[in-house]
């Protein structure tokens, strides 16, 4: 397990707040962050033996299971606490992790990944067209990119990323973009992916006619 610094924006206030959410985001009930996990067990990528990005890897919640899995994991995150939680709680050999800002080109040479994990931080990025050029530097041919966020629908009804601020004892919310459906798709096809699933996923108690708490995106280089 290696950590080292990149390139990140110098006081990004999304940065900032997730180095305060570090302290308590394991331990906070979120049904968003459980369903994601859940979601990318069943996704049935090429995992086995390749070699991962995960950019956004937060604490490492999903670092850890992928590590299990994978000949290799490269893993950003431009929040140096919640790097700091991550390095602690995945020790494998096979782990390295960044911290980086995604908006900037990724410190990964040409053609080094076979999948490309984005769990729950697109909504941070404003513009999605760098992170599409890079997903597509990165991977090799056939690569994966599979995309796992907050559905638009839940952002329109005012769903965020959200988090009690230990010092204030305020709700802080951090900062985040509406993307629709047809972003995350057209962005993909326009930078050279293929779509290979797209789906609309539910609490497991949730009635069919609710809003989808996420969304998820299978694209294939």
């Amino acid at each position: 397990m290696i950590c080292k610094m990149s390139k990140v924006r110098k006081g990004t206030g999304i940065a900032a707040a997730y180095d305060r959410w570090a302290e308590t985001y394991d331990a906070d009930p979120n049904r968003t962050r459980e369903l994601a996990g859940e979601i990318l067990r069943l996704a049935e990528l090429p995992i086995a033996g390749r070699d991962i990005l995960e950019i956004g890897c937060g604490t490492g919640r999903n670092t850890e299971w992928l590590a299990t899995q994978a000949a290799s994991i490269i893993a950003l995150d431009f929040s140096e606490e919640m790097l700091r939680r991550a390095t602690t709680r995945v020790r494998d050999s096979k782990a390295r992790f960044i911290q980086h800002d995604v908006r900037i080109r990724w410190p990964l040479a040409d053609e080094t990944a076979d999948t490309i994990i984005a769990m729950l931080i697109l909504e941070h990025v404003e513009h999605l067209k760098t992170v599409f050029a890079e997903a597509v530097r990165v991977l090799r041919l056939n690569g994966r990119l599979f995309i796992c966020e907050l559905h638009p629908m839940r952002q329109l009804m005012g769903g965020q990323a959200q988090f009690s601020n230990t010092q204030t004892g305020e709700l802080e919310r951090v900062g985040a973009f509406l993307h629709n459906v047809s972003d995350f798709v057209n962005g993909g096809l326009s930078a050279g992916f293929e779509v290979r699933r797209l789906d609309e996923w539910r609490d497991p108690e949730a009635p069919s006619d609710s809003i989808p708490r996420l969304l998820s995106l299978q694209l294939r280089l």
